[in-house]
């Protein structure tokens, strides 16, 4: 027999789940950490399930948000980070802690400096950053003459004929 694996998700549903979520945190901060729609336009619990059932991605969102910010267990590595949420376990004697403080204000802050990080690591992949490399300088030209287009008062340089 295989020992059962350490998951605070293990034998927990879907409804479970959110009526924890929504009795510790609210709608309107669940609205604001998680984005969806079905938590800011006439939240309810029916409504949610039927959403995050048919939408696998939005699902493990909140199953994230569930483990790592309400029950606060530890953050996955890369190889567990790549499956689900209900997939992942933890080593004997981690207990989930209390739920993580959170308002509005700290979730948008998250998610600004989040989004900043983001444009910077894009940019950076988009342009990435060359060493200066120093050329042999191109001989520069003589500087150019005044001409008569660079005259405003004789545009077509009738004065100098």
């Amino acid at each position: 027999m295989t020992p059962q694996q350490n998951n605070p998700l293990h034998g927990l549903s879907l409804e479970k789940l959110i009526t924890e979520l929504v009795a510790f945190y609210g709608w309107d901060i669940l609205s604001t950490a998680m984005r969806f729609n079905c938590f800011k336009t006439n939240p309810t619990i029916k409504g949610s399930m039927k959403f995050l059932k048919n939408t696998t991605w939005a699902r493990e969102k909140l199953e994230g948000f569930y483990l790592y910010k309400f029950k606060r267990m530890p953050k996955p590595n890369e190889a567990e980070y790549l499956l689900p949420p209900r997939e992942r376990g933890f080593a004997d004697g981690i207990v989930p802690r209390a739920p993580m403080e959170l308002t509005k204000e700290s979730i948008e802050l998250s998610q600004a400096k989040a989004a900043s990080a983001f444009k910077e690591k894009s940019a950076s992949h988009r342009n990435p950053k060359r060493t200066s490399v120093k050329h042999a300088s191109k001989p520069t030209s003589p500087p150019r003459k005044k001409g008569p287009s660079d005259d405003p008062a004789d545009p077509w340089g009738l004065k100098n004929k």
